[in-house]
């Protein structure tokens, strides 16, 4: 039987590249996929033949489509486990002052920049679409069950006012595992998402790093607890995670404030699904 295929996103440095490592010592075939050709295939290198290096922009689905097309054949037509872990900060601030207010041609306001959005949350949307295919076509390679985790944050939990596109990024990743997690746990695939707390990576300004406390840095060493909690238990789904110094917490949704919306949130689904089966575009739910 063929070993196990991983990708991880965002590989090439910080939680990426610790996950890629813990997979691979686990066993697993591990493609390592970033932006960055230099740190990324240095640290396939470091992992040896049972590694490779794929360049990868996840904001663009084509080029996240080529990733996961030639991770499958590379690893002898199967998909095991897939870390959608590239994010970016804010790459415009919504706050921005006058100067940054620019017209086009026909005196419009131009666009925010909202490459945030397609990085955190689209391109974690589109690729466990993507997942869902090659896990479905590796059952003659000894697979057919995946493992699906995307890196939220703490701001998906929380807020962080100095990032307002990165924090709606961040709960709609979390609102995704929530929603998608039970149903594609029906054709065994599981899906999660782990929310870090401070852990410093190449997305933290050294300006930061310099006069950050020590005692509020969560070490890579508890991401790598979260993945080990998913990698242990085939029936965990929909659950975000929150990464905090040492330990994983296990973050349920709010409280429901009456019976109503309990009934709406868990007794209505029926509705939906009957309703749903008579609109072609909805069937296959």
């Amino acid at each position: 039987m063929s070993k196990p295929v991983a990708i991880v996103t965002g590989a090439g440095s910080g939680i990426g590249k610790a996950v890629g490592e813990h997979l691979h010592s686990k066993g697993y075939k591990v493609v390592i996929a970033d932006l960055n050709a230099q740190t990324g295939s240095a640290a396939a290198a470091a992992l040896g033949p049972s590694a490779t290096f794929i360049q990868t922009d996840v904001s663009s689905y084509a080029s996240n489509a080529r990733l996961l097309k030639q991770a499958y054949e590379w690893g002898g037509n199967r998909l095991d486990f897939f870390h959608a872990n590239a994010g970016v900060d804010d790459r415009q601030l919504l706050y921005a002052g006058a100067d940054a207010e620019e017209l086009d041609d026909e005196g419009l306001l131009k666009p925010l920049d909202t490459k945030t959005m397609a990085v955190n949350l689209e391109a974690v949307i589109q690729s466990l679409w993507l997942f869902k295919y090659y896990v479905r076509r590796s059952k003659e390679a000894g697979g057919g069950k995946g493992k699906f985790v995307a890196t939220s944050s703490a701001a998906g939990l929380y807020y962080m006012t100095t990032n307002p596109q990165y924090t709606a990024s961040k709960y709609g990743v979390v609102g995704l595992i929530r929603a998608a997690g039970p149903v594609f746990v029906k054709e065994n695939i599981t899906v999660n998402c782990i929310c870090p707390g401070f852990i410093p990576t190449n997305l933290c300004p050294p300006q930061i790093l310099d006069v950050w406390p020590k005692e509020h840095i969560t070490p890579l060493s508890t991401a790598l607890k979260a993945i080990d909690a998913f990698l242990g238990d085939d029936a965990m789904t929909g659950q975000a995670v929150e990464l905090s110094q040492e330990n994983i917490y296990f973050r349920g949704h709010v409280e429901w404030v009456n019976e109503s919306q309990k009934w709406i949130g868990t007794e209505s689904l029926h509705i939906w699904d009957e309703a749903y089966a008579k609109i072609p575009e909805k069937k296959g739910y």
